[in-house]
Formats: structure tokens, C-alpha cells, sequence
């Protein structure tokens, strides 16, 4: 493998999930829903557009989106973003930084984040059953907030002896209270930091 390979599964973390960042997001979670559009719109109401700012559910993109007339969607709901027809989603308007979050979806963001990871347990377990060397000084789960040497020793100590089965299973065998939560303060991380040297999950 050539340095610029070798780099790339680095930057990527495809070893561990697949590649899913190339993939287009499916499904996103509603963070905010504006049903006038934003403040700073001057046209009339009746003229302005529903908006929801949701997150993806593989990437953690966060993106704007129209919603169809007649439609209220609530914060934490799972709408269908992708190719076809949609029930709720008009169209996709742009893509976000987390700078163009409302303060409501700021808000809800740490909240919606750990929901979707704990819908998706599987494959955050197998990021600390499989997390691999960066650098002969960095290792992956180093980048996980709270996660110091003597912790990612001890994760990888235990897994093999045997594979992690769930958060519950990490949490009792290395005593981390919450996993999910490291997660998901990780993604925030990333979501916050345009130029973040390492991404794991966005």
C-alpha cells in the first residue's frame, strides 16, 4: 500500500464503516423546522417556504430542506431525503456548516446525534472493536473525547479476549459510562471543525 492509499483509509476510516461516507444520505432527523422560512426572509409569508434543517443519519450531513405544504414535521423525526418520490421533503436546498444552524437545531443537535447512534448501536461497536492505528503515536480511538492511553489499552486489551457486543458490553468491561456519548461528541467535534486533520464519522 503507497503513502497516499495508506493516508487515505486514514483520513476516511473506510476500513471500519464501509465507505458510507460516499454514500448520499437516505434519511435525515429534523434538528429545526421553520414553517415560515427564515426571519431574515422579507417576502411575504404566504410567499416563503417551509424549511427543516436536518442532519443525515450515515454521513451526519447537515443540510437545509423544503418541506411540502400542509407538512409539520417534528424535531427528531426521520424523513426521507433520498432519490424518488418523497412523502415529506420537498427538495433539498443546500448543505450547512454547523455555524448555519439556528440556535434551536444547536440545540437539539447533541440530543438527535445520540438518538441516531444508539439506532444504529451496531456500527459504532464495531468502530471500537476495529479502530486501528493512525500513527505509530495515534491511535483512532485516541480521537474519542475522554479517551487517553491507558483507556485505549484497555478497550483493546478486552476486545481481544472477545469482541465488543454492545454499548452496555464496553461500558461494564472498561468501565465507560456512557460510549455513545463519546461518540457523539466526537461527530460534534468533526461537525464543528471544517478542517479537522481526522474524521471518523462525518
Amino acid at each position: 500500500m503507497n503513502g497516499a492509499r495508506k493516508f487515505e483509509k486514514i483520513r476516511d476510516a473506510g476500513k471500519i464503516h464501509k465507505k458510507v461516507e460516499k454514500k448520499l444520505e437516505d434519511y435525515a432527523y429534523v434538528l429545526d423546522f421553520l414553517p415560515y422560512g427564515h426571519p431574515e426572509d422579507k417576502r411575504p409569508i404566504h410567499k416563503r417556504e417551509p424549511l427543516a434543517q436536518v442532519v443525515g443519519e450515515n454521513n451526519f450531513t447537515l443540510l437545509e430542506v423544503s418541506i411540502k405544504k400542509g407538512e409539520s414535521p417534528l424535531i427528531m423525526d426521520r424523513l426521507y431525503i433520498g432519490k424518488g418520490e418523497r412523502d415529506i421533503v420537498n427538495k433539498i436546498k443546500r448543505r450547512l456548516t454547523y455555524d448555519d444552524l439556528t440556535p434551536a437545531a444547536k440545540s437539539e443537535l447533541p440530543y438527535v446525534l445520540e438518538h441516531i447512534v444508539k439506532q444504529n448501536e451496531s456500527r459504532f461497536v464495531e468502530f471500537f472493536n476495529k479502530a486501528d492505528s493512525i500513527t505509530t503515536r495515534l491511535h483512532q480511538l485516541e480521537l474519542l473525547p475522554g479517551i487517553g492511553k491507558k483507556t485505549m489499552w484497555a478497550i483493546i486489551e478486552e476486545r481481544r479476549k472477545e469482541p465488543f457486543k454492545s454499548f452496555e458490553d464496553i461500558s461494564n468491561r472498561v468501565r465507560i459510562a456512557h460510549p455513545e456519548k463519546l461518540i457523539v461528541n466526537r461527530i460534534i467535534y468533526e461537525l464543528k471543525t471544517p478542517r479537522v486533520k481526522y474524521r471518523l464519522f462525518t
